[in-house]
């Protein structure tokens, strides 16, 4: 899937040339690179509406960023969503990339069992609304789709509970890791928040399926039991900082870890979450019997000035208008 998606985005960058001419192209290179495995049948006429669907799209997706006013933004939010289910609902949808919606961040697990598109609507400064939906891959490719309500401003203690579709903790998700407990799989997302005017949230939330195929999200995941001074198990993570403070949280594949920086309070006051800042040590959780279990301190040897380790930049393959 994701070898389509950056052959797609090759082909895009291509069209300047006739557009009847370009969309028989796309679809010829869609088929002739070995891209129509069994399981993926959508037809030339329906690659083709969808192509033109996004062309739509696309001025919706960047008006929800970019329009003027709140008014605008909220009403091409509106809009985009009712047009981009009605894009969705086309057989065998799950096989097109919609990469070029620059706006929504667009992630695959390793199994390709399904895809969650998030994106967020900003009223001002300091209100913030995010959007998901997860689409799952049906074998008759007719549309499963799930979409999540956000209710992180009438949450006050989201650290606790697992939650359905309805009752969702809203991020922007740019990282998915895929593990396996027991024969059952676990899709950690880690995305982030804008929050308000004055700090950034990043959260760490576990997604997984319950036995009717009804997603969850949250649970006894987070352990803190090999810690000094053993905090209550937590069912999702999340770190809160400075607007500015450029704190950094994402898994490292080499070395099979979520790492993420130490904040400290730049004014010593640790309990004001927006004056918190990174230090320059980094926290972990690795996954161990079904957790993630939090390791205190990643890197435990000294180093010299302008020697810390800093993790690769997220790769904004599909979301350059937001930075985590």
């Amino acid at each position: 899937m994701n070898h389509l998606c950056n052959l797609a985005i090759l082909l895009q960058k291509a069209r300047i040339m006739n557009k009847e001419f370009f969309t028989i192209l796309c679809f010829l290179l869609y088929i002739h690179n070995g891209y129509t495995q069994p399981k993926q049948k959508l037809i030339a006429a329906d690659y083709k509406k969808l192509m033109a669907a996004t062309d739509t799209l696309k001025i919706y997706a960047n008006a929800i960023v970019n329009g003027e006013g709140e008014v605008e933004r909220f009403r091409a939010d509106s809009i985009f969503i009712r047009r981009f289910v009605q894009a969705l609902k086309t057989k065998y949808s799950f096989d097109y990339c919609f990469d070029s919606l620059k706006t929504l961040s667009i992630l695959y697990p390793e199994d390709s069992s399904f895809r969650i598109f998030s994106w967020q609507v900003s009223k001002d400064f300091e209100t913030h609304r995010q959007h998901a939906a997860i689409q799952m891959n049906t074998r008759n490719g007719q549309l499963q789709l799930f979409p999540l309500f956000d209710v992180s401003d009438f949450t006050a203690h989201p650290q606790d509970s697992v939650r359905d579709v309805h009752h969702w903790i809203g991020a922007i998700y740019y990282q998915i890791i895929q593990k396996t407990f027991q024969h059952k799989k676990y899709y950690t997302l880690i995305g982030y928040d804008e929050n308000n005017a004055r700090s950034t949230k990043k959260w760490i939330e576990v997604l997984h399926f319950n036995d009717q195929g009804k997603p969850l999200f949250g649970g006894a995941f987070f352990s803190f039991a090999q810690d000094s001074s053993p905090q209550s198990t937590a069912y999702r993570f999340s770190m809160e900082y400075k607007k500015d403070g450029r704190a950094r949280l994402r898994y490292d594949k080499e070395m099979d870890m979520i790492i993420y920086d130490h904040l400290l309070s730049e004014s010593n006051e640790p309990d004001k979450l927006y004056t918190l800042v990174p230090d320059g040590d980094y926290e972990g959780f690795k996954w161990i019997n079904g957790q993630w279990m939090h390791i205190n301190k990643v890197f435990t040897f000294s180093l010299k000035d302008g020697e810390a380790p800093i993790p690769k930049p997220f790769p904004e393959k599909h979301l350059k208008e937001y930075h985590p």
